[in-house]
Formats: structure tokens, C-alpha cells, sequence
């Protein structure tokens, strides 16, 4: 046995492993298991990829300013104040690593992103959970979860998996019940498929407070979750900070490219939406046809209920689905067993989805 250990902290860590499921036979996969863009990627962000073929062998810009002047364009907002990453993921990471000492508490809710109990413990932190209410945040177990350890609170809004949110004057009595030394991490990463009318990203917080950070992906709505690349917008000395400890390269040059043409195709972001406000509903609608409960969303997901009935329980509905090439993602680790959770595809990948389904419950499959 080796006499290298890791450090205490990340001994006893469960790594976040994504488990997006496999096909079980050649041809046609039907993904719906990681939340990814349905319509893929703009054409013209494609397109902007292949414009960076001849300088590939040259580092990428470090400071990435073309991108986050079209991002600050897109949103209003400063661009000086933007940090790009290799996905939101790495920005996590970098902000336990700058904001959490030994010791030091975060806290995130119950069927928050696995990722950040793990980045917490990476950085030598303790993640604390908050019990949410039925699948929504609480605003009220999380400032009771709060101690004198507390740096950092983690709020997914909307939240992945369950695909809930919660309304922007809940999230101003969060930060107002919150000590000024503890940091308020808003991940908006679904933000662009809300429609409520009561709903913000995070960007007023962000303008209006020093200890609050506004974390999105590219990897939802723009479709570029194989490019890996995230954003984060913060007060100047926190984005100052997170700049000064990320990796200089930590974005490579097809991704930056491919960015500035996806933020400024607005028609492309607009069919996304469209495609997934037309499908999502007609969805749920097959399902409750069906027997079975979505449970309400404000994303580009869902999670599916199944009864447990032998055979007839998520897990077997998962392998079922699998044996179809269509792939969910179970839910046990997130501590909802009884469910699946589905990405919205296409239509033509969600009647298929609706009839795979009445075949595995035995009902007659619902009209189209």
C-alpha cells in the first residue's frame, strides 16, 4: 500500500462522477441525460470554430476580453467583471479555493449541484446541508444552517436537479439575512429558460452587493457543453481575485470564438426557447396521460416520478429506456430514487420518449 496519502479533507470524498448512461446497441442515441442544449450548437457559432483552425498552435488569449465584451453586451453589464472558466465547475473550485479556509462552512441545499460539497471539501472546507422545502430551496433552513463558521452559501436558482426556483424577493431576504463575511454564490446556469415574471439571474444582486457572485454556463441554452466554458460575474476585488488563482489558459481559443458568435445569435437563442416551451408542457401533458408525475420545472428538464411497483420503478424504467437507446440519468445519488430526470429534446426525441414509456407501462401510447 502507498505511503502517499491524500490530504484529511478529500479522504472520505464521493467524486462527482456524471453518469450520463450508455447505449446498449449501434446506431441512434436519444441523450437525455445531462441537461444539454436540444437544437446542439448555433451555425454560426460552428462556423466561428473553423475561422480559429489556422492559429490553434498559439496559446489562447488569457484575458479572453473580446468574449466578455460581447457577454457584457448581451446582459448590460461590466465586462472588466467577468471570469471566464472551463465551465462553471472550475470557477466553483477556484471560489472555495480563494474564500474558504480550513474549517471554514459552506453550505448548499439538499438536492443541490453535487459539485459543490466536493469543491468544499477540495478546498479544506465543511459542507453543510440545507433541507429543502418538498423540491424547493428554503430560504429559512439555510439561514438556520448558518454558524459562526459559515464563508459561503451555495444557491443553484434555477436549482438542477429538481428544476425549481425560487423568487428574486426570496433571494434578496436571503442575502439580507446573511453576515456581510459570508459570500453569496448565485448559480443561474438554466437562467435563460424562466419565464416567471418574479424571477432574476442575479445580476441586480451582483450590482448591488459586495459579497455576491453570479455563476453561467455556456453549456445550457448556447448548446457548448463540450467546449467547456463558464462565466462568472462578481464585485471587482472577487473577480480580481478569482483571475489571479484560475488557470491562464483555462479557455481555449475555440470556445472563445465559438462564445462570441453564440451570444450574438439571438435568433438561434430564440428557437431554443421557443423549441423548449413548446415541448417541455407537451411533455409533462404525455406523461400525466401515462400515469406518471413530472414534477414543475422552470428549466429545460424535468424529473420524472415512477411508482414502485415492481418493474415498474424509475430504475427499471431507466434500463428500459437504455435498451431503447434513450438515455436518463437515475436519481439515487441526489437521494430521489423514485425518479428519473429528463432533458427536453426534440420533438421528434420526446414522442419517441412518451411511446417508449407506454410500452414499458403496458398503456396504449398517447396520440401525438
Amino acid at each position: 500500500m502507498s505511503t502517499i496519502k491524500p490530504k484529511s479533507s478529500i479522504a472520505t470524498m464521493v467524486s462527482y462522477t456524471p453518469n450520463h448512461g450508455g447505449a446498449k446497441k449501434p446506431g441512434k442515441v436519444i441523450r437525455l441525460s445531462a441537461n444539454e442544449g436540444a437544437l446542439g450548437m448555433s451555425p454560426k457559432a460552428l462556423a466561428a470554430m473553423h475561422s480559429v483552425d489556422p492559429d490553434l498552435h498559439r496559446y489562447p488569449a488569457v484575458a479572453a476580453s473580446r468574449l466578455a465584451e460581447a457577454v457584457g453586451r448581451r446582459n448590460g453589464i461590466d465586462p472588466a467583471r467577468i471570469v471566464f472558466g472551463c465551465g462553471s465547475d472550475e470557477l466553483i473550485q477556484v471560489l472555495c479555493l480563494a474564500y474558504l479556509e480550513p474549517g471554514d462552512e459552506a453550505i448548499y441545499t439538499q438536492y443541490g449541484f453535487l459539485v459543490y460539497p466536493m469543491a468544499t471539501r477540495i478546498a479544506g472546507g465543511v459542507p453543510v446541508v440545507a433541507p429543502d422545502d418538498e423540491y424547493t430551496v428554503s430560504v429559512d433552513a439555510i439561514l438556520k444552517a448558518v454558524t459562526e463558521r459559515t464563508r459561503m452559501v451555495f444557491l443553484a436558482n434555477p436549482n438542477n436537479p429538481t428544476g425549481t426556483y425560487i423568487p428574486q424577493e426570496e433571494v434578496k431576504r436571503l442575502r439580507a439575512g446573511l453576515r456581510d463575511d459570508i459570500l453569496l454564490v448565485l448559480d443561474a446556469a438554466y437562467c435563460e429558460y424562466v419565464t416567471k415574471n418574479d424571477y432574476d439571474s442575479g445580476i441586480e444582486m451582483v450590482e448591488n452587493h459586495d459579497n455576491v457572485v453570479m455563476l453561467r454556463t455556456f453549456s445550457k441554452l448556447y448548446g457548448m457543453a463540450g467546449l467547456r466554458l463558464g462565466w462568472a460575474y462578481g464585485p471587482k476585488d472577487i473577480a480580481a481575485t478569482l483571475e489571479s488563482i484560475k488557470q491562464p489558459f483555462g479557455v481555449n481559443s475555440l470556445a472563445i470564438a465559438a462564445g462570441i458568435a453564440a451570444v450574438e445569435d439571438l435568433a438561434f437563442q430564440e428557437a431554443v426557447i421557443e423549441s423548449n416551451n413548446k415541448w417541455l408542457p407537451w411533455s409533462a401533458g404525455k406523461f400525466a396521460e401515462l400515469g406518471l408525475e413530472a414534477l414543475p420545472t422552470v428549466t429545460n428538464f424535468l424529473l420524472l416520478r415512477f411508482p414502485e411497483t415492481d418493474g415498474k420503478t424509475a430504475e427499471a424504467a431507466r434500463l428500459f429506456l437504455a435498451e431503447r437507446n434513450i438515455l436518463v440519468r437515475e436519481m439515487g445519488g441526489y437521494g430521489v430514487p423514485d425518479t428519473v430526470r429528463l432533458s427536453i429534446g426534440t420533438g421528434e426525441e420526446m414522442r419517441e420518449v412518451v411511446d417508449a414509456l407506454a410500452d414499458f407501462l403496458g398503456k396504449e401510447r398517447p396520440v401525438s
